[in-house]
């Protein structure tokens, strides 16, 4: 085993700044914070993660003021404007305007105030549409984007990118993780603002419990999609700020030997739109028809990610997706009961 596995980057008397701390991805990776011995008094370790009542992470002026008061040593951001291909098309401005706010005054006050380290959270759809399977890291800018994403996915290059300009202009510790589709406990199952599998799971409990005969999908079915479960995500972002410093000499490598300053997170698995549709039918026991609606759009026909790089920071996901799929169905059923 090498240095990059035995000398942590992190201790336990940090003071970790957890934004977006309250969401699905954030309350995860405080779950896991904690689990891992973080932020306990007896250690002098703090976690904070402010309500968006608390601080409006899109005011720079009252985040500088929070910095001041609080003296984060470590930040990860976890707070973005977050949203399925409808909601994405539907307010481009949005999506591209508040996720550079919030991330801009998070990762430029970070720099100014000295912190020890900040993880930024991407996404998979920062790369190209057809991009070649599966993507790796190196592919970023090679292509064009999803049309229907785009503004989500140009906000999150910048921010990977303005993370990497400072981390090479200015020494400044900062690393991206890249996320492949995520699920788990508190997710949006929103009717016309959800991810996929929400928006999936939502339709086909409602068509059971309301005895439909039929479910409508978006699209053909055909696209072949990645899902993660979101405490896989949460232990990645513990083993990153732990194992993880891109100017090490055996740190994660691009193919030319140059440093990464993101590394993909997902399971080298995917399965189709379709597929995964039958699954959740099957798993909520309807037995009614399902109708594809070919004038919707599908999105990028796919979207598998490499993972061999974050490997070598001794992370590998261990919840299988027929697992974590029925732990999450369960656990919706339970908080919308009939």
């Amino acid at each position: 085993m090498n240095q990059l596995h035995l000398e942590k980057k992190i201790n336990f008397s940090e003071r970790i700044l957890v934004a977006g701390g309250h969401g699905m991805v954030g309350s995860a990776i405080f779950r896991e914070l904690k689990k891992s011995s973080y932020g306990l008094e007896e250690n002098n370790g703090k976690i904070f993660r402010p309500t968006r009542k608390d601080l409006d992470f899109s005011n720079k002026e009252k985040v500088s003021i929070w910095f001041k008061k609080n003296n984060p040593s470590v930040v990860i951001i976890a707070a973005a404007k977050v949203g399925g291909i409808y909601a994405n098309n539907k307010f481009k401005s949005d999506f591209l305007l508040e996720n550079m706010k919030i991330q801009n005054n998070l990762i430029e006050t970070s720099w100014k105030h000295g912190i020890k380290k900040l993880l930024f959270l991407g996404s998979s759809c920062i790369y190209p549409k057809f991009c070649t399977q599966p993507i790796k890291e190196e592919y970023l800018l090679s292509g064009s984007l999803e049309e229907t994403n785009q503004w989500y996915a140009l906000a999150k290059i910048s921010g990977l990118k303005l993370c990497e300009a400072l981390s090479k202009q200015y020494k400044f510790n900062a690393i991206s993780l890249m996320p492949t589709n995520l699920y788990g406990p508190g997710d949006n199952y929103h009717e016309n603002n959800s991810h996929v599998m929400p928006a999936l799971i939502r339709k086909f409990v409602e068509a059971k419990r309301n005895n439909f005969k039929e479910v409508n999908c978006w699209g053909d079915g055909s696209p072949l999609r990645e899902f993660l479960h979101v405490d896989d995500l949460a232990r990645a972002c513990v083993k990153a700020l732990e194992n993880w410093d891109p100017n090490d000499n055996n740190s994660p490598k691009a193919k030319d030997g140059s440093s990464l300053y993101w590394l993909n997170v997902g399971t080298g698995k995917d399965i189709s739109i379709r597929n995964l549709a039958t699954l959740i039918a099957d798993y909520v026991s309807f037995k009614g028809f399902i109708n594809w609606d070919k004038n919707k759009p599908n999105g990028t026909p796919r979207k598998l990610l490499d993972i061999t790089k974050i490997k070598e920071i001794d992370w590998k996901p261990i919840i299988p997706l027929e697992k974590g799929l029925r732990n999450i169905i369960i656990h919706y059923e339970k908080q919308n009961p009939i």
